[in-house]
């Protein structure tokens, strides 16, 4: 589908919600960044990955990546708020491969470098962490961190700063700390960091999609129409 016939859709998927909700989906889809990326491997608690989506959504991060080698995940909807209806997530649970590492070879593959965030004082600090390309942040289980495969294959290591007796965070106090920081180091640099205008339209399509009823037999009129022209 074309850049034209995109835009096109769109503007015709509009005509069935409001003018508040199509302003608010143009004005939140124009801050969301593909620049960062949270994995979260082999989460325990549902509710605690259900608590970084949201957080993610709130800070615009679209993309996230759910690794389940051993622990099953569930959404949470009294604690993700609606969030993961915005976000693009992606599973990785096959039973016959190590998803670890299916899911970190497709992040590189996309150009992500990997950082594995770990409770480890002689690790690099968020600070000294160069944005100079699309970044991976992976994040583990708040029992057992993050798995020696993880570690393995990530480019760099990445502390938070603890200052406590405490030695480490909630997993959602550990993401939402890392996405501010970087997300702030972003705002302020020079980087194309926000999501281009062809991955804008797509996503401002599946949004709107995403909040009308019966979207799909409309997307079909619409092309059905576009065939008689």
């Amino acid at each position: 589908m074309n850049r034209i016939i995109k835009q096109d859709l769109l503007n015709y998927l509009y005509e069935y919600i409001s003018e508040n909700k199509k302003n608010k989906i143009k004005q939140i889809s124009a801050n969301r960044t593909p620049y960062i990326t949270v994995v979260l491997e082999d989460i325990e608690e549902p509710k605690d990955a259900s608590a970084v989506m949201r957080t993610c959504e709130c800070f615009g991060v679209q993309g996230i990546s759910i690794i389940e080698n051993s622990n099953k995940y569930r959404i949470n909807p009294d604690v993700t708020m609606g969030a993961s209806k915005w976000l693009d997530i992606e599973h990785y649970k096959k039973s016959d491969v190590n998803n670890t590492e299916l899911c970190i070879n497709n992040l590189k593959e996309k150009g992500y470098k990997i950082v594995a965030m770990i409770p480890d004082k002689n690790a690099k600090s968020l600070e000294e962490l160069k944005l100079d390309t699309k970044t991976a942040f992976m994040f583990g289980s708040e029992i057992n961190g993050l798995t020696k495969e993880s570690l393995t294959h990530a480019d760099e290591k990445i502390s938070i700063p603890m200052y406590g007796f405490t030695q480490s965070y909630n997993l959602s106090v550990s993401v939402a700390i890392t996405v501010n920081a970087i997300i702030d180091q972003l705002i302020k640099s020079n980087l194309s960091w926000k999501i281009c205008d062809e991955e804008l339209l797509d996503l401002q399509i599946n949004w709107v999609k995403r909040v009308i009823k019966k979207a799909e037999m409309l997307e079909k009129n619409y092309f059905e129409k576009v065939k008689v022209f």
